[in-house]
C-alpha cells in the first residue's frame, strides 16, 4: 500500500512538472517570437550599382570585425569592379587582391574584447532563413533596420529582430538613433500571459542619411551579402532558362521520333 501511494505521488509530481514546462514553453514563445521580418527588395540582387555600393559598405562597416573567409577580393570583378578599383577602394590592409576577405583581428583578441568571435558573414544571408518568417536576406534587412537605443544594455543598443543582441549598431551614424515603442498586451495564445508588443520606432537623432536613403543603403548591403553567399546565382538562373528550353525542345523531338518509330513497326 505504501509503495502504491509513493508511485501515485511520483506520477502527480511528474504531471505537475510537465504542466509547468508546457506553461514555460508558451511564455518563452510569446516573449521571443519577435517582430515580423520586412521583405528585402529582390531586384537589388541584379543591380550591379547596388552590389558595388553594398561591397563598399561591407568593406567599410563589416570587414573590421567580421570575416568573409570563403570570398576572395578578386571575385568582386564579377560585379563589375576592376582589380585596381578593388585594391584602391576595398582593401584596407596589406592583403592582396587574390586573398580571402579576412580581418586582422585574432580570435583571442575578439574573445577578450567582445566576449566571443564575430561570425563569418560569407553565408549569413543564406543561413538565417526561416520558413515561417522569410528568407535570410529578409532577416538581415530587418535586423540592420531594427536597432534602437536601450540604456539597460551594456552596448546601449538593442534590436527588435534579435532581442538582447551583443553587437552595437555600427551603422548608427548613417541611420541616426531611434527609440522602440512597446505596449503591454495579452498573449493571444494564453490570456493570462502579458507580453511586450512592438508598435514602431520614434526618431531620437538624425543620421547622415534620410530614412529612405538608409533603407536603400541597407538593401544594397544585403544584396551584396546575398550575392556573396552564392556569386554564381545570376549565371545559374540564366543558364537554367536555357536548360529548360533545351529540355522542352528535346522532349518534342523525342516524342515525334517515338511516334515515327512505332508507326513503322505497326
Amino acid at each position: 500500500m505504501k509503495n502504491m501511494l509513493s508511485l501515485k505521488w511520483v506520477r502527480q509530481l511528474l504531471a505537475t512538472a510537465a504542466l509547468g514546462l508546457m506553461s514555460l514553453n508558451v511564455t518563452v514563445w510569446a516573449a521571443t517570437d519577435g517582430v515580423a521580418w520586412d521583405r528585402f527588395p529582390k531586384d537589388r540582387i541584379n543591380d550591379m550599382a547596388a552590389l558595388q555600393n553594398g561591397a563598399k559598405l561591407f568593406a567599410n562597416y563589416c570587414l573590421n570585425c567580421h570575416n568573409a573567409s570563403f570570398m576572395r577580393y578578386n571575385r568582386l570583378r564579377d560585379i563589375g569592379l576592376t582589380e585596381q578599383e578593388i585594391k584602391d577602394n576595398l582593401v584596407f590592409t596589406d592583403a592582396k587582391v587574390g586573398d580571402t576577405m579576412n580581418v586582422a583581428m585574432s580570435a583571442k583578441d575578439a574573445k577578450d574584447w567582445f566576449g566571443g568571435v564575430p561570425p563569418d558573414l560569407t553565408l549569413i544571408a543564406r543561413s538565417r532563413a526561416d520558413g515561417a518568417k522569410g528568407s535570410g536576406a529578409d532577416y538581415v534587412y530587418s535586423y540592420l533596420r531594427g536597432y534602437y537605443r536601450d540604456e539597460t544594455k551594456a552596448t546601449g543598443w538593442n534590436n527588435t529582430v534579435f532581442p538582447g543582441v551583443g553587437m552595437p549598431h555600427v551603422l548608427w551614424e548613417l541611420q541616426g538613433q531611434q527609440h522602440a515603442v512597446f505596449a503591454e498586451e495579452k498573449d493571444p495564445h494564453d490570456p493570462e500571459v502579458t507580453v511586450h508588443v512592438f508598435k514602431g520606432f520614434e526618431p531620437l537623432t538624425a543620421g547622415t542619411m534620410s530614412q529612405a536613403n538608409y533603407n536603400e543603403a541597407v538593401a544594397d548591403l544585403v544584396a551584396y551579402l546575398q550575392w556573396m553567399g552564392e556569386p554564381g546565382q545570376n549565371s545559374r538562373a540564366r543558364l537554367g532558362v536555357w536548360v529548360l528550353l533545351f529540355l522542352a525542345m528535346f522532349t518534342v523531338i523525342a516524342w515525334r521520333l517515338n511516334a515515327a518509330f512505332w508507326k513503322d513497326i505497326k
